[in-house]
């Protein structure tokens, strides 16, 4: 998903706010320091990674989900709900995708032994759909969006 940003000289301007808050309550910390929480505030590791975010050209974003989102579909045509931990852009329409399962989904169809994931990397398009397929023509990833 792509979201928009403001540009860069909002996003100082919002960081000078909140250490100007900061100190009025007592608890002064550095200008880095306050566009490291900035950075935080708009769902992004850090500072580098949302200023270059900002600097983008904005886009249409996929659908209604960001960092943090609560998510359902299917991973490995096993059903699943989870919350999703990084999301960017990726070319091509494609997004990277990291979501953490609420509980573990087994991966195996075999009945003789099971591998249970909680977490997962991915790629997905606009829709949500993962464009890698499994053996049998499924996508491996589907998303409820």
């Amino acid at each position: 998903m792509t979201t928009a940003y403001p540009t860069i000289e909002e996003l100082k301007s919002q960081a000078k706010r909140l250490r100007q808050a900061m100190e009025a309550r007592g608890t002064a910390i550095s200008h880095s320091a306050a566009l490291e929480l900035v950075a935080q505030q708009h769902g992004v590791r850090d500072w580098n990674t949302l200023s270059a975010l900002a600097t983008r050209p904005n886009e249409e974003p996929i659908a209604a989900i960001s960092v943090g989102s609560l998510v359902r579909g299917r991973y490995l045509n096993q059903p699943f709900t989870g919350k999703i931990l990084a999301l960017s852009a990726y070319g091509g329409g494609r997004h990277k995708i990291t979501i953490h399962f609420d509980e573990p989904v087994d991966v195996v169809t075999f009945e003789s032994f099971s591998a249970f994931r909680q977490r997962i990397n991915a790629q997905i398009d606009g829709n949500g759909v993962s464009p890698r397929k499994t053996s049998n023509g499924v996508p491996q990833l589907v998303l409820d969006i």
